[in-house]
């Protein structure tokens, strides 16, 4: 059976999204399905592959990894659930994982570290509150949110309580220091290079 944004009373389990083949990208929440359809434009894909690149770099010999969209991260509150009791899988345009322990072959079983989304017109809603809570709720350390048109990016750090400060708000030529990855500074002019 395959998901209809006119069955959102359906609670979808991560069995179910494994067995769809309708050409649609999917995400569940919570048990509900989402349409990330179309895939994301030129500029969208510009800002991914500029980000990546600088992490990866960074990144490379050092224990953390970094991925791109496409990656399911599956979401539970409990860890070794079976595929048919898991609510929760995203595709995060970024995501940076440094618990080895929490990487398959099918993605990341658990919290990232560090998880990028990237604003379209047709995601933005969804990424500014629902993903926002989500990942608030499952312990993401960082959520950082990109305006491709305003060239801005927002950093949401999580507080000793649990929930994410006010974002670090960068722009333009900024250089991000990222603590949580050691000592990489993300160049924001190489970033917006194409925008």
């Amino acid at each position: 059976m395959e998901p209809s944004v006119n069955k959102l009373e359906h609670k979808w389990t991560y069995a179910d999204y494994l067995t769809w083949d309708d050409g649609q990208r999917w995400e569940l929440i919570d048990g509900v399905a989402y349409c990330m359809s179309p895939a994301p434009g030129r500029t969208h894909q510009y800002i991914q592959a500029a980000l990546l690149s600088q992490i990866f770099s960074c990144l490379r010999g050092k224990p953390c990894e970094v991925y791109g969209s496409q990656f399911d991260v599956r979401l539970t509150e409990q860890s070794n659930v079976s595929d048919n009791y898991i609510e929760t899988v995203v595709q995060p345009d970024i995501v940076v994982v440094c618990d080895k322990a929490k990487l398959d072959e099918k993605g990341c079983n658990g919290a990232p570290d560090l998880v990028i989304e990237i604003l379209s017109p047709s995601t933005a809603a969804h990424d500014l509150k629902t993903k926002f809570d989500l990942y608030q709720r499952v312990g993401v350390l960082e959520y950082w949110i990109i305006h491709p048109a305003e060239q801005t990016l927002l950093v949401y750090k999580r507080g000793v309580d649990g929930l994410y400060g006010a974002a670090d708000r960068y722009a333009g030529n900024d250089q991000v220091p990222v603590p949580l990855l050691g000592d990489l500074l993300i160049d924001l002019a190489a970033v917006f290079q194409e925008v």
